[in-house]
């Protein structure tokens, strides 16, 4: 595998760094690990802000990607920090050959609801043809690059650092289908908005799916960077064949793993219609659970996510809450009619998720008690069963990795009883994942 890179003139781009600190560089590369590849990132001064990687290559002229057929994966998420859309900066700028941009789940401008896509179709702004990528598996993807005539993919989407969150899976998708083409992949690296911290049990071989393709733990703790590496250096070879001929990330300078996205400075765009603010990013990680339920998980709400109930719940699944005494959190008894998805038109009670201490809060902690509570409270409760998997009918089980979270609830298990059996697992991918990560 080749690991030259593009010559650069960084000096534009990092400007002076403060006194002390190691100037983040603008692109790492494919092998080794951060330490060999690049110091690892430092946060800038005072008053200074976290600059994403696709900031960091506009101030640099998008040099990174000058001289090639460019093929852009993005959504309304992939902003400047002046909010202007990459693609449209890209092509008003003249400085990039935009062979085509690729639309995940919701589309390239954000119109479409959960499950859905934009199509294809040709972009009344740019004039360029928008790809519909959303589903697509390696056999389609590599259709959609001949037919655009890419010679180099880009990457630029704010994941919420959950492994069902479907982007990175489109990411992954990509990154095998560019194998098979022979294209280079670059990834402007955006903040994990939850941070750093990986939590959660394990995805198994037996339940991937579009919301966990490879054995990644429910809250990775990586940035899509970082993700690209770990791909690249556990999975690639495995499916594709082989790794990546250039896989090049534009790091984010100014981000430190236990900076959340609140700290950042930067402006938050709903990645996706359900995914209004930071909060819900971090309270998500836990609570896309009760998708696997038949609560609601407050989609059709102006809350989704942190508002959760049923018809059937009252008062008593938050007072139950309260008396776990869980850290960082509350858990307000709430009533609430959402709009559309489960119980719509109905009124339901429930709790609101109130995260009142960012640093403390565990999501899927959280997420759990919530589950194992509710279980038990209410005889109407029961997991979510889909007819289209009759072999896997628990949608509960694709968002977990496996029947375990499911069946030690069923047969009374704690919360911490339920949360110690990933616990090694969880373990050995940290250790893991480690030799792939970018920043402190």
């Amino acid at each position: 595998m080749s690991t030259e890179l593009p010559r650069i003139d960084r000096r534009r781009l990092l400007g002076a760094a403060v006194a002390g600190a190691a100037a983040t560089p603008l692109l790492t590369g494919s092998t080794g690990s951060a330490s060999a590849a690049s110091p690892p990132v430092e946060p800038l001064g005072r008053g200074e802000a976290v600059r994403p990687g696709a900031d960091r290559a506009a101030a640099d002229g998008w040099s990174v990607l000058s001289g090639e057929r460019v093929g852009i994966i993005t959504n309304p998420t992939g902003v400047l920090r002046n909010l202007r859309n990459i693609v449209d900066e890209m092509h008003e700028s003249g400085a990039v050959s935009i062979a085509g941009v690729f639309g995940p789940e919701h589309g390239f401008r954000g119109t479409a609801q959960a499950g859905g896509s934009e199509g294809t179709f040709v972009d009344e702004r740019t004039g360029l043809t928008v790809y519909d990528a959303y589903g697509a598996n390696v056999a389609k993807m590599r259709e959609l690059f001949t037919t655009a005539d890419v010679e180099t993919v880009v990457f630029d989407i704010q994941d919420v650092g959950s492994r069902f969150y479907t982007y990175i899976w489109t990411m992954w998708t990509a990154m095998q289908a560019a194998v098979a083409t022979g294209k280079r992949f670059v990834v402007l690296d955006r903040p994990n908005p939850v941070g750093g911290t990986a939590r959660g049990p394990m995805m198994t071989a037996a339940y991937t799916s579009g919301v966990g393709a490879r054995e990644v733990v429910q809250q990775h703790g990586m940035s899509v960077g970082e993700l690209a590496r770990f791909f690249d250096g556990e999975f690639l070879e495995e499916h594709a064949g082989a790794r990546l001929d250039q896989l090049d990330i534009v790091q984010v300078s100014g981000w430190r793993r236990t900076t959340l996205y609140a700290d950042t400075g930067l402006d938050f765009i709903l990645p996706s219609p359900n995914m209004p603010t930071p909060d819900t990013a971090l309270a998500y990680p836990g609570t896309c659970m009760f998708e696997g339920t038949n609560l609601s998980e407050g989609r059709g709400t102006t809350k989704p996510f942190e508002l959760i109930g049923a018809p059937f719940v009252d008062h008593r699944w938050a007072a139950a809450l309260e008396e776990a005494d869980l850290p960082g959190v509350t858990f307000r008894e709430a009533y609430f009619n959402p709009s559309v998805n489960k119980f719509a038109g109905q009124v339901c009670g429930g709790v609101q998720v109130t995260i009142q201490d960012r640093d403390r809060f565990d999501p899927i902690r959280a997420g759990v008690e919530m589950l194992v509570t509710a279980k038990a409270l209410y005889p109407e409760f029961a997991w979510r069963q889909d007819s289209w998997d009759t072999a896997r009918p628990f949608w509960i089980d694709k968002l977990t990795g496996s029947t375990r979270l499911r069946t030690q609830i069923d047969a009374g298990a704690t919360g911490d009883e339920v949360q110690a059996a990933w616990r090694d697992e969880l373990a050995a991918f940290d250790a893991t994942r480690r030799q792939y990560l970018l920043y402190r």
